[in-house]
């Protein structure tokens, strides 16, 4: 490298980062800085991107709100970065996800190379012909609730890079714009919006759920995608007992099912499924 500086990234990650954020495309953070207003100036905002990373002393600025409608009514909280911040989060998960690949369970499939929602509904079908039950599982407000003290002693377990922890942690900490303006400082959670926090849902959630389950109920096989949960079950009473036990063990990593019997977690049989996995 070029300059002597505490955190060894290259300049040619911090190119390769903006090309994916601008593949990607995306809306402007609190800054009102859209790609393309990012290009105007793009080689030197990409040096002050590799410039802060590098020396330690880059700071992420707040995290835009906006509000997006459900499908099932209500209303989802997506939390907006600036593009430099897209750029700088993308620099960490190149970094980052080589070393969590390998670690993950075969059967998680969101925002994972080479695994697609599809390979989850195939996986599902096929197990739906050897189980008779399934437990549609929803974790209440997942992205805005997962507790950051766990994941980041996660982070610390896996990241080789010590810049790579220390970014992280001010991303979680980062506060959100709401869309009156208002600052709002952040204890819990990761936006639901930003480039490095599918990958840390993931790595939560692996720990929380998807190896718990593998050790303690190897005989019930599951498909997570992000925060959807399906799990196999050959009776209504495995089914059930599962239903407690998996709202037990997210209670104690600080989550919980939404709302409450058929809501949070929905045990049903398998033809009153295949229509929808079809």
């Amino acid at each position: 490298m070029s300059e002597a500086k505490p955190f060894c990234i290259s300049k040619n990650e911090v190119w390769e980062a903006y090309q994916r954020v601008k593949a990607n495309k995306g809306a402007a953070g609190v800054d009102d800085e859209s790609i393309e207003d990012f290009e105007r100036n793009g080689k030197d905002n990409l040096y002050k991107v590799w410039n802060r990373m590098s020396s330690g002393s880059y700071l992420p600025p707040p995290v835009r709100t906006v509000k997006i409608p459900k499908k099932n009514g209500g209303e989802r909280k997506l939390g907006i970065p600036t593009v430099a911040d897209r750029i700088a989060q993308q620099v960490a998960k190149a970094r980052l996800e080589p070393e969590l690949e390998p670690l993950f369970h075969a059967d998680s499939y969101g925002y994972r190379p080479g695994k697609s929602a599809l390979d989850a509904v195939g996986q599902a079908r096929e197990r739906c012909w050897r189980n008779d039950w399934v437990l549609d599982l929803d974790i209440k407000g997942f992205f805005d609730n997962l507790d950051q003290d766990l994941l980041m002693r996660a982070v610390r377990k896996h990241a080789k890079d010590r810049w790579v922890v220390l970014y992280i942690e001010r991303w979680l900490k980062a506060p959100v714009q709401e869309e009156d303006g208002r600052l709002v400082p952040r204890e819990k959670g990761t936006p639901q919006g930003g480039v490095i926090s599918p990958l840390l849902a993931n790595l939560f959630l692996h720990y929380a759920l998807d190896r718990w389950l593998a050790a303690n109920y190897p005989q019930v096989p599951f498909e997570r995608y992000a925060d959807d949960v399906i799990a196999h079950c050959r009776t209504e009473k495995q089914a059930q007992e599962m239903k407690k036990a998996i709202a037990e063990r997210l209670q104690s990593c600080g989550l919980e099912l939404h709302g409450s019997g058929r809501q949070g977690c929905k045990s049903r049989k398998v033809k009153d499924l295949l229509p929808s996995i079809a």
